[in-house]
């Protein structure tokens, strides 16, 4: 299992299909998982549930997947690694990839629509927007730090990022 971590809007859910194309796997990306196991979008759970509750179903999602088998590609909520214990757990049940990018970069990716869907994106100038990230990557970085695979995901293009992933994964 190939799982991908990272900030928000770092493009763990669309290079998880690259990846997947690529390595002819399948993917899965936690946040729609979590959303068809609770019925409700992940800014509706977080405003009616909370984020406790939200984390819980994300880690039940991951347990499930386990307990399946899985083996393909998993894109993961950025949130997920830094909850309790969750990055040591991934770490014990697949490779990790940290898909590493400047908030500069990830705001310059951003549709309105990725904005948007993002509650803690939402209602934020790019000024604000860029502050915000700026703080909370540098408290969640650690974590992410943890991945088995670093990938600097700046200066590459997607298709760059693919290869590199899967020159890396081959590597270990």
């Amino acid at each position: 299992m190939l799982i991908l971590v990272g900030y928000a809007g770092s493009g763990k859910s669309s290079l998880a299909k690259r990846l997947a194309k690529a390595l002819g796997v399948g993917y899965v990306d936690t946040d729609t998982l979590v959303e068809q196991s609770v019925g409700a979008t992940i800014a509706d759970i977080f405003h009616y549930e909370g984020e406790e509750y939200f984390r819980r179903a994300e880690r039940g999602v991951v347990d499930r997947l386990v307990a399946e088998g899985y083996n393909g590609i998993v894109a993961t909520g950025g949130g997920l690694p830094v909850w309790e214990d969750n990055m040591e757990y991934l770490n014990s049940i697949g490779t990790t990839i940290y898909l590493q990018r400047s908030p500069e970069q990830i705001l310059s990716r951003l549709s309105a629509y990725g904005r948007d869907k993002r509650p803690m994106f939402r209602g934020k100038s790019d000024e604000e927007l860029l502050e915000f990230m700026h703080d909370h990557l540098a408290q969640r970085e650690p974590y992410y730090a943890k991945a088995k695979v670093v990938v600097d995901c700046n200066t590459m293009s997607d298709v760059d990022v693919v290869n590199y992933i899967i020159a890396s994964v081959q590597s270990l």
